[in-house]
């Protein structure tokens, strides 16, 4: 096990637990994106076990335990192996132009406070220093929605989004559902159904059934006020 303990990322504490898997960004690619996951594992070590590891050909930059400990695995500038096939606002390899956090959750219980709390203080580190706009942050599941679920319906994004970590749409009439959903970003090719599942999963989870009103207006929020046609560097940061 290789570990060091007490390094800082912008003021917060972070444990060095090096990975196996990772390698250089392609082509030039810049850091556009953040990704959210969790582990769906029974604790932080049994996540750091795979992450660092090399038999499952995984890993993350940065994995926050259920008790707000941090711990890094991979360097920013490095290409970990979190996102895997997908794709956000029409461009694949996520891998290469993001950042992966993995949070230690096991995908059906709320998501613990020492966490979010450790959560918030390094997103709000990693878009100061990338200069990245909120609507950077994005979930495993809004880039791979066919077939990924995290972080799930217990991820608390609107509370990211009241912290500017995070962006929450205000609803507008008239949408198009798939149509606004490719506009904010979505990889539609997947089909309606997997995207109207990782949709409702971060800004509607309570909803069910076929496509609503609700899922409509909220989605064209999104469209209109953050399209992922414009640039992701963000003028108030």
């Amino acid at each position: 096990m290789r570990t060091c303990q007490g390094t800082a990322v912008s003021g917060l504490e972070v444990i060095d637990r090096p990975a196996s898997c990772f390698g250089d960004r392609r082509l030039g690619s810049r850091i556009e994106l953040v990704v959210i996951h969790y582990t769906a594992m029974e604790n932080a070590e049994a996540a750091l076990e795979r992450l660092c590891g090399s038999e499952f050909e995984v890993s993350a930059h940065y994995l926050v335990g259920r008790d707000g400990t941090v711990y890094r695995m991979v360097r920013e500038d490095k290409r970990a192996w979190h996102a895997g096939a997908g794709s956000w606002a029409g461009r694949g390899d996520v891998n290469s132009r993001s950042i992966g956090i993995e949070l230690d959750n096991d995908g059906t219980t709320q998501f613990t406070e020492p966490l979010m709390k450790k959560l918030e203080v390094l997103l709000a580190d990693i878009l100061d220093r990338h200069v990245l706009h909120p609507r950077a942050v994005i979930g495993h599941s809004d880039m791979a929605p066919d077939r990924k679920r995290d972080p799930g319906r217990h991820f608390d994004w609107r509370r990211l989004a009241e912290k500017g970590l995070s962006v929450w749409p205000a609803p507008l009439p008239g949408g198009d559902f798939m149509r606004d959903a490719a506009a904010f970003g979505y990889p539609v090719q997947v089909g309606e159904s997997a995207i109207l599942s990782a949709f409702r999963q971060r800004f509607n989870p309570s909803a069910r059934g076929p496509v609503s009103k609700d899922d409509e207006a909220l989605m064209a929020g999104l469209a209109r006020g953050l399209p992922a046609g414009v640039a992701w560097g963000s003028p108030g940061r």
